[in-house]
Parts: structure tokens; C-alpha cells; sequence
């Protein structure tokens, strides 16, 4: 049942209670006790006789008052979830009840390195955002992550919990993968505070399958929420191309400043439902992105032949800033699509006529690019890349708010076609 914060017993049986020692009886309870699930005695069946969900108070000591650092305690259930993967697959659900948890050792909510542990399914389940809420607070930001996964966790599931940067510029969660690590999922989560990434994504094949429903993305990223392709530990930084299958499902993406997704080196893309916002603007320039934050930056990577294909559906952004960009994209292939999506809230303001919130850079492989039943604001940009000619980008029965037709491309306005559209 989601929500539930109390232990259970991992369905023990009356005849493992007749048959168990009083000692059996003592670790079976002990949780995220120093001893080994591969001690305890086992029952009938072959199988320790542990349970299948611990609570990181009553089990593991958690505090949870915001001030004690309960970091060793999550370190307690992790090792304890790591102990029971029998026949690579986890038998875990870690429980953190309502509270305000401290932690400030890096990986201490998930920590797998090198490829050491080759499981499927762990589950971290809260009461519910605002209600449970982990505080990462390291000593140093640089590469201090919450959750380390180097090709070790597949089916990893974080639900009813709110994430927060306490030491600004550290991250949430680092996932490096050859084959292993993927298929994640976050439900009804929550991150604030400034981070350097929520998710960054390293390695050379995977790293897929990861799915967002009803979650809010605040704070500020000085990189990205989610940002693929670190090339820090990769075998071969030319093929790390195998980032496939995002889902972003009704959210809240209401952040100060950054970037929400970055993908240079392509990946399969679906954001549906929600609003998108960027509240504020970057505190400075950056050598890499200036004072502009992009919802969806797609720059092109030194990459082989790659999956490109990105899609926005009934979603409503609102450009509150001229230096707020809802796409970036320079991808040389593949398919952008906006269907029923909406960014004129703001398209009153002064400045928005002069802003060109979507912007590409076209070349003879595409991308091609299509925009359906959309509202828009200020002028499209489009930059020419190579010698091909005719239409890569299509507008049908779209209502552009600041600027007639004719007006609302910049740049390579060959390469764009009309379909029964109004302009203002």
C-alpha cells in the first residue's frame, strides 16, 4: 500500500516460529543490525528470514529532526537492501516516515561503485512531498552526490519525497552505465535548493528508461536537471549513445534558474502535461550558458549516429525573462515535435516580441521539426547548417501571438512551412 511507514515482517510463517531459535527470532527483527542476512537462520524455504521493509527510524535510528545527521543510518538501510539480493533481484522497500532527515555523507542514500552489485529492485518510499524531506548537506559540493549507481541498480524507485540541496552546487544522484544501470522512477517527488545536476548521466550504452509522474522540479541547477552524457568515466566518449526513454508526466517544473533537461549527445524524449517555469535568472554569466536558462537545451556532441527525437505535449511555460528559452536544439538528426502546448502567459510584456524562445539549427539531416495547435510568443530562430534546401520545419493551425507569419521567423525562414495559421 503507498504511504505505508511501518515495518513488516516479510510474511514469516508459524511454522518458521515453531521451527526458529530464539536467535533467528532476534535477527529477523533486528533490521539494520551488524549481522548478516547470510547468518540468520534460514526457513523452510531456503530463504532468510528478514523483512521486506525497514523503517529508517524505528529500524535503522534515523532521527529525522533536521539537525542530527542521520546519515549513517540511511547507510544502514542501503546495506541492509544490499544484503538481501538473492539471485540478483532486491527484496527491499526502505520506508522514511514524515520528518526532515540530515544527511551529509555523499552516497549515503544509495551507493554502489564499479559495478560490484548486479541487482533489480530497490524501492525508497516517503509519506509524501513536504512531508518527508532529505536535507544534502556534504562538506564539499564538488562531486558529492546523494545517490551513486555505477552499472550496479536496474528498477530503482523513489516515491513521496522531497529532495533538497542544502550545500548549494552539490548533486542528487550520478548513474554511470555499460548495460546495468537504468529503468528508474519517480513519483510524486520534489527537489529544491541549488544543485550542479539532479541526475547526471555517465557511461556508454543505457542509462535508460526513466520515467517522472507528478513531480516538481525546483531550486536552481548551474548545469541541469537532468543532464546526459558526463563523459567523466565513459569507455569511449564517441559512443555514448544509447540515452533512451524519458518520461516527464505532469509535472511541476517551477525552478529559479539552469537548464531542465540537456541532452548532447541525443536520447528519446517525452514531456506530457504540466506547467514550466523559470522564475529568476542565472545570479552570473557562465562560460557555457551565459545568463540564459533552457528548459530543453539539445546542443550537438561528438556522438555517433544516435537516437534524436524529442516530443511536447499540453504543456503550458511561461517566459518571465528574455533570457528564458523553452528549446535550444542543435541536433544533426531526428525529430522535435510540439503538440497543444502553450508559452504565451507573459506574451503582454514589453520584451517578448524581440525574444526568439525556441531556437535551431537546421542542416541537410534535420532535425525536422514540427509544431501542432500551439500558441506562441516572440519569433522563431533558425540558423541554416549545410547546403540543403526546402522546408524542415512545420507549422499547422498555430496562433502566434506578437508577430504575422511573415514576421515570425528569424533566419533561415526557407526551411519553414505554413499550414492554415494566425498570426497577430
Amino acid at each position: 500500500m503507498a504511504g505505508r511507514t511501518f515495518p513488516s515482517t516479510g510474511g514469516t510463517t508459524r511454522r518458521t516460529l515453531l521451527a526458529g531459535t530464539t536467535a533467528a527470532l532476534a535477527a529477523a527483527v533486528a533490521g539494520c543490525g551488524s549481522v548478516s542476512p547470510t547468518s540468520w537462520q534460514l526457513a523452510a524455504g531456503g530463504e532468510p528470514e528478514s523483512k521486506d521493509v525497514i523503517n529508517v527510524v524505528a529500524d535503522c535510528g534515523a532521527k529525522g529532526d533536521g539537525s542530527t545527521d542521520d546519515s549513517q543510518a540511511f547507510a544502514r538501510a542501503y546495506s541492509y537492501a544490499v544484503d538481501r539480493v538473492s539471485d540478483h533481484i532486491g527484496r527491499t522497500v526502505i520506508d522514511i516516515p514524515a520528518g526532515t532527515y540530515l544527511i551529509r555523507k555523499p552516497n549515503a542514500l544509495l551507493n554502489a561503485p564499479k559495478g560490484e552489485l548486479k541487482a533489480n529492485g530497490l524501492r525508497f518510499r516517503g509519506a509524501g512531498k513536504r512531508m518527508t524531506q532529505l536535507r544534502f548537506a556534504p562538506s564539499e559540493p564538488e562531486n558529492a552526490y546523494l545517490c551513486r549507481n555505477e552499472d550496479s541498480w536496474a528498477n530503482v524507485m523513489f516515491e513521496q519525497l522531497g529532495f533538497v540541496s542544502a550545500t548549494p552546487g552539490a548533486s542528487f544522484f550520478y548513474s554511470y552505465s555499460t548495460g546495468q544501470a537504468q529503468d528508474y522512477r519517480f513519483t510524486e517527488c520534489e527537489w529544491t535548493g541549488e544543485w550542479t545536476c539532479g541526475l547526471a548521466l555517465d557511461g556508454s550504452n543505457t542509462n535508460s528508461e526513466m520515467r517522472w509522474d507528478a513531480c516538481r522540479v525546483g531550486g536552481a541547477y548551474r548545469k541541469a536537471f537532468l543532464y546526459s552524457g558526463l563523459s567523466q568515466n565513459s569507455l569511449n566518449e564517441q559512443q555514448q549513445d544509447q540515452f533512451l526513454n524519458y518520461w516527464f508526466n505532469d509535472m511541476k517544473v517551477e525552478y529559479e534558474w539552469g537548464n531542465f533537461l540537456e541532452f548532447p549527445y541525443g536520447g528519446s524524449i517525452s514531456c506530457r502535461g504540466g506547467s514550466y517555469i523559470v522564475t529568476g535568472r542565472r545570479p552570473a554569466d557562465t562560460g557555457d550558458y551565459g545568463r540564459t536558462s533552457t528548459f530543453f537545451r539539445f546542443p550537438r556532441g561528438p556522438h555517433h549516429d544516435s537516437v534524436q527525437r524529442f516530443h511536447a505535449e499540453d504543456i503550458r511555460f511561461e517566459l518571465r525573462d528574455p533570457d528564458t528559452v523553452v528549446i535550444d536544439c542543435a541536433w544533426d538528426s531526428g525529430t522535435v515535435h510540439f503538440n497543444d502546448c502553450d508559452d504565451t502567459a507573459q506574451a503582454f510584456k514589453s520584451f517578448a516580441a524581440d525574444t526568439s524562445p525556441h531556437r535551431y539549427d537546421i542542416g541537410d539531416r534535420g532535425p525536422l521539426v514540427r509544431y501542432d495547435s500551439c500558441q506562441l510568443s516572440g519569433q522563431h530562430s533558425y540558423e541554416e547548417d549545410g547546403e540543403g534546401t526546402g522546408p524542415r520545419a512545420r507549422y499547422d493551425m498555430c496562433r502566434f501571438r506578437n508577430h504575422p507569419q511573415k514576421d515570425f521567423i528569424k533566419g533561415a525562414g526557407d526551411r519553414v512551412a505554413f499550414v492554415d495559421c494566425l498570426g497577430s
